[in-house]
């Protein structure tokens, strides 16, 4: 366990936004409660309903924020660099397309600043493993195959997301914790985050999901009716997801 005397630092972890700016806003309403020093945000601003506006939001906030990229940053960019991104299936290749052409030149610039993981005193942030912004693991899959995944990580504890699910756990040394997902949570309706006050704190926070819901599908975001009713009113189960996403890149 992190006690007070290995980590000084107050830090909320935002990962997997998704351009979801309503739970985005609720979100930083409680972090502005809890005295943050700094927040780090965890790749997988977008895509998603609301990314020019969301990207604005954190660029505006007052308490020092530090990015990283998600496999979604890299879609996007890659679509901006005129090529359709090999990892995204064609189905979801219209969002991506979308998202590129909401976001200005400014925003492009920032997006290709972030870096693919930041390491703060005793902490390694990264947005799916420290190796691929694209692997899953879950709490389920075995230790065994994550372990060399985690060897090279140095550091006590890690912190990622990508696979929108909370957990807590143990690799080897390493305590690794998932901080979910504010945007497209798996499992409750709410936004998921974390914060490090001396120890890992699993946060969730309640928003107005209807209302929510009506500032999305007021989008012309290609996804809209389906981000709204699956990701914002109804979350998939986290049984389902868990099943999809266990050992998915590790067999």
């Amino acid at each position: 366990m992190l006690g007070h005397s290995d980590f000084k630092m107050r830090i909320a972890a935002l990962y997997d936004i998704h351009g979801n700016l309503p739970a985005l806003e609720a979100v930083l309403g409680e972090i502005r409660e809890t005295g943050a020093d700094q927040i780090v945000v965890g790749g997988d601003v977008l895509p998603g309903p609301m990314p020019a506006e969301t990207l604005q939001c954190l660029m505006a906030l007052k308490i020092p924020a530090r990015f990283l990229y998600g496999n979604g940053e890299i879609a996007v960019l890659e679509q901006l660099d005129g090529r359709d991104p090999a990892k995204v299936p064609e189905a979801y290749r219209p969002v991506i397309r979308w998202n590129a052409e909401q976001i200005s030149p400014a925003q492009h610039d920032q997006l290709r600043s972030w870096p693919k993981v930041i390491r703060l005193d005793d902490v390694l942030f990264c947005h799916a493993t420290p190796r691929d912004e694209n692997e899953c693991f879950t709490e389920l899959t075995a230790e065994e195959l994550l372990l060399p995944v985690f060897a090279g990580a140095a550091v006590p504890l890690v912190v990622c997301g990508h696979t929108h699910m909370q957990f807590d756990r143990w690799i080897g040394k390493t305590r690794v914790v998932n901080a979910g997902s504010v945007g497209m949570p798996f499992g409750g309706a709410g936004a998921d985050w974390l914060y490090i006050d001396g120890d890992v704190q699993l946060r969730h926070t309640d928003y107005d999901l209807a209302r929510a819901a009506e500032r999305v599908r007021a989008t012309n975001y290609p996804g809209a009716d389906e981000f709204a009713g699956r990701y914002i009113l109804n979350p998939p189960p986290a049984t389902e997801m868990l099943r999809a996403f266990t050992n998915v890149h590790f067999k």
